[in-house]
């Protein structure tokens, strides 16, 4: 039951804040199936909630917003899943929990960056992400960063987002099919958590018109450095 829950919860928390989802799930996935199984897993739950929540806010999305972003996070996706495949697991568990509770610092401390105006930081950022994608599954957080800086408006945000993750996920998704990362465990992990994903959605998207949204951030914040310091510890 441990991993329908944790992919609704993931789910949910995508589907209120538009991003998020590996962010919770896999410092939680880890304990139960590890990271080598984990990350597979959710390159498969990333695809189905992406894809979503682009129809969900398909008319703000614009595609030349994350053309330069996706292009270098393509490129580096492949050495994210090399290095998943030829490091050490317990460094591979380190590194992420210190890549979320970086993260969640930095959103809980409302650090305000210096808007980005050349169209070209978006090739550093996005290629950092390709990397934490590949490896982890954890894409996230320099877009997030990057969009920050770029003053993206709300329902942008949450639209760009989508299409930026649904690329990066359909390579990862191939990858780890030509890797041979999808064992049984995998599928089966996968199949069990399918409904929760809909549910997550439906519930988090729900919540999102009647929840004060930094609220709900604030709490997963908290509870995302907590997860970063449990895969640290």
């Amino acid at each position: 039951m441990a991993i329908p829950l944790i992919i609704f919860f993931a789910s949910f928390v995508q589907g209120a804040t538009g991003f998020g989802m590996a962010l919770v799930a896999m410092p939680l996935l880890v304990g139960i199936i590890g990271v080598r199984a984990a990350t597979p897993l959710m390159a498969l739950v990333a695809i189905v909630i992406s894809l979503g929540m682009l129809l969900r806010y398909r008319q703000a999305f614009h595609l030349r917003a994350v053309a330069r972003l996706s292009a270098a996070s393509l490129a580096a996706i492949p050495l994210g899943v090399y290095a998943l495949r030829r490091f050490d697991a317990d460094i591979i568990t380190a590194v992420l929990g210190a890549v979320i509770v970086g993260y969640a610092l930095y959103d809980l401390l409302g650090l305000r960056l210096p808007q980005l105006e050349e169209q070209f930081w978006a090739y550093g950022f996005g290629f950092i992400s390709g990397l934490l994608g590949g490896a982890y599954n954890t894409s996230g957080p320099p877009i997030i960063v990057y969009a920050r800086c770029r003053r993206w408006p709300p329902a942008e945000f949450k639209s760009n987002l989508q299409g930026f993750f649904l690329l990066n996920a359909a390579l990862v998704l191939s990858i780890h099919a030509v890797s041979g990362n999808f064992t049984p465990l995998v599928w089966r992990s996968f199949g069990i958590g399918l409904p929760a994903i809909g549910l997550g959605l439906w519930a988090g998207v729900s919540l999102d018109r009647r929840i004060n949204p930094h609220t709900f951030r604030q709490i997963v914040l908290i509870l995302l450095l907590f997860l970063g310091g449990r895969l640290l510890i």
